[in-house]
């Protein structure tokens, strides 16, 4: 389930921004510092979170860098009463979802939440789709991989055969054996496939 963790060391703005989620249906938590939000978070954490700009002992930005190098990627979405350009770029540059100043217009937060939670779970969908395509590859014997490598790489059934010094049709039969085991019956979803999981990190 989609949380919105709200941070920020205004208590009267955490107490309202819960009563607005929470009056939509939204799950909340809320923290009065990046440092309370940082000891709880967790890579797990599905959602996305609501963080001031500007608040004492550790800004939005300081938060946001200290996120990413922990690898929780929760989609942020910025708030705050001193909005400023160079802060706005830094943070979108980040990989915030949005900037939002206060006082906070609520069609407009609710619309960054609900862009925000959607991030959220195609990433995580992506994800996790790609830990199951990993599983499966790591499945394969040393010569299927082999033979996989070249197929993306472009090379047809007769140059694998000639570089492998194998026949064709071993090259052939190779590939059927991969591919049911990789639960991908086309070419060109085998080749999509690999190319997102390298993109997200190296294959298995």
């Amino acid at each position: 389930m989609s949380t919105v963790y709200i941070v920020d060391d205004d208590r009267g703005v955490r107490d309202s921004l819960v009563l607005l989620l929470s009056l939509k249906g939204y799950a909340t938590r809320a923290f009065d510092s990046g440092r309370a939000f940082l000891a709880a978070a967790l890579p797990e954490w599905a959602g996305c979170a609501l963080v001031d700009l500007r608040m004492p002992g550790m800004s939005g930005l300081e938060l946001q860098r200290e996120l990413a190098a922990r690898g929780i990627g929760l989609p942020l979405i910025f708030i705050t009463a001193h909005g400023d350009v160079t802060a706005t770029r830094q943070a979108l540059k980040s990989g915030a979802v949005d900037f939002i100043e206060k006082p906070i217009d609520d069609v407009e937060l609710l619309a960054a939440i609900e862009a925000a939670c959607k991030r959220d779970e195609r990433a995580r969908h992506s994800r996790a789709h790609s830990t199951r395509f990993g599983e499966l590859l790591a499945r394969l014997t040393p010569r299927e991989r082999e033979i996989l490598d070249r197929v993306v790489a472009g090379e047809h059934n007769r140059e694998i055969a000639q570089a492998l010094g194998i026949s064709a049709r071993t090259v052939e039969v190779h590939k059927a054996h991969l591919m049911d085991k990789l639960q991908i019956e086309r070419i060109p979803d085998l080749v999509r496939a690999m190319l997102e999981l390298r993109r997200e990190g190296p294959a298995g």
